[in-house]
This record gives C-alpha cells, structure tokens and sequence, in this order.
C-alpha cells in the first residue's frame, strides 16, 4: 500500500492547528488542575483535633473533596466530557436561563467556543482529581516533625504548608505530575467528540475526505509521540533543576 502524502500536505495546516489546540488545552488543564490539586489535596488533609472545628472540616472540606476525587477518578473521562458538554454548560451557559451567562452573549459563547470551554473543564476537573492525589501523598511523605518544628517558630499551619511542607513535597511529585501531563496530553483526544478540532478531530476529518485511515491516522500517532517526548524531556529538565536547587 502506497502512503499518500498529499493527503497530508493538503491538510498539513489543519494538523498543524490542531496539534497547537491540543497542546493549549493541555497545558491550561495541567495547570489549573494543578491549582485544584493543591487546594483539594490539602482538604483532604484537614483535620480537626476536637470539637465544632473537627465536624466542620470533616463534613465541610474533608468530605466534599474525597466525594470529588472519587466520582473524576472512578468515571472514564470520554462520559466526563459528554456531561460536562451536554449537561452542565447549557446549564451554566444559556440563551435563556443559564445561571451564569444568559442572553445574546451567551449563544455566542456556545457557538464559537462551546466546544473549548467544555473540553477543557473537563480535562482540568479529571486532572484535578489525580493531582490531588499526587499532592496528597507527596504532603503525607513529608516527616511529621517538619510541621512540628515549623509550628513551634510561631508558622500558623497555612504558612508552614506554603513555607515548608509544599516546596519539599513539591520535589517527590515531580514525576507523578509529569506522568499525568503526559496521560492528560493523549487522553485530549478524546475531546475531539464534541467537536473540538483538535489533532484526532484533524485525522478523522481527513479520513472522512479521503475515505483512507492508514495516512491520517499514522501522521497523528506519530504528532503525538513527538509531543509526549518533548514533554518528557521538558519534565526531566525541571527534575535536574529542582534536584540541583535542593542540594
């Protein structure tokens, strides 16, 4: 079988776009879900020694953040981002009664970017999840004593967390995080179900041309490979940063 270029270089802007989308929509994911994870990551820590404090932060921080890990991380993301897209944005965003947005603004929104902003709260709610995990047992990893000993200079327990708890944990989660930027980076494709257009939205459109899948779909394999090693690369470059920083 003959591979046909000129299938690709016809199409070569579009995959061009396309792997420009799916590298902006995983780096915002990454980095908001690494904001989500910081926060949630510590509320699942919280915890009360004793009275009204010790149900409040059980009920009200503790429980709301373990209720979201479970449900991003025990669903498959494909269902995440048709719910997320069907589901909550017409609800938050709508022509008529949306609760944030409503109006002419609104439909706006959804026609042109509806697509984007559904794709990418639901990578960065999925990502969120995992990366709470991440920070939670990379802050469990840290020797007690270190909090300890930053409460007794006079730290309240926010400024210890910020001052010396996170950038030692911070270390440790290097390769998990880079390890769910790469899985976050190929699971984007999956985005390409609602429309967004994106490297696997570039493929099938061209298949859907050529009536041919060997070209588009192998330029795209091969698109992905180059992003995640890049990415790696990168990733590894900030651990022998950090690791030099620490010594």
């Amino acid at each position: 079988m003959n591979f046909r270029w000129e299938m690709i270089t016809e199409y070569l802007p579009l995959f061009i776009d396309g792997a420009k989308m799916t590298l902006l929509i995983t780096i915002v994911a990454v980095i908001f879900g690494t904001l989500i994870g910081l926060f949630m990551g510590v509320a699942r820590l919280a915890e009360g020694k004793h009275g009204i404090s010790k149900i409040v932060l059980r009920y009200l921080v503790r429980l709301p953040a373990t209720a979201y890990v479970t449900f991003f991380r025990g669903t498959p993301l494909f269902v995440q981002i048709l719910l997320v897209h069907f589901a909550l944005m017409p609800m938050l965003i709508h022509p008529v009664d949306g609760i944030i947005l409503s109006g002419d603004i609104a439909r706006e929104i959804r026609q042109n970017y509806g697509a984007f902003i559904s794709g990418l709260l639901a990578l960065t709610l999925n990502a969120g999840a995992y990366i709470t995990e991440i920070f939670r047992a990379g802050i469990q990893s840290i020797d007690k004593g270190q909090m300890e000993a930053a409460r007794s200079l006079g730290l309240s327990y926010g400024q210890a967390m910020k001052a010396v708890i996170v950038p030692q944990a911070f270390r440790r989660m290097l390769p998990p995080l880079g390890n769910e930027a790469i899985m976050l980076l190929k699971d984007s494709s999956l985005v390409s179900a609602i429309g967004l257009a994106e490297l696997a939205f570039a493929a099938r459109t061209v298949a859907g041309v050529y009536s041919r899948y060997w070209e588009p779909y192998l330029t795209i394999s091969f698109l992905y490979l180059a992003l995640t090693m890049l990415m790696a690369w990168g990733i590894g470059r900030l651990e022998k940063r950090f690791q030099i920083a620490s010594r």
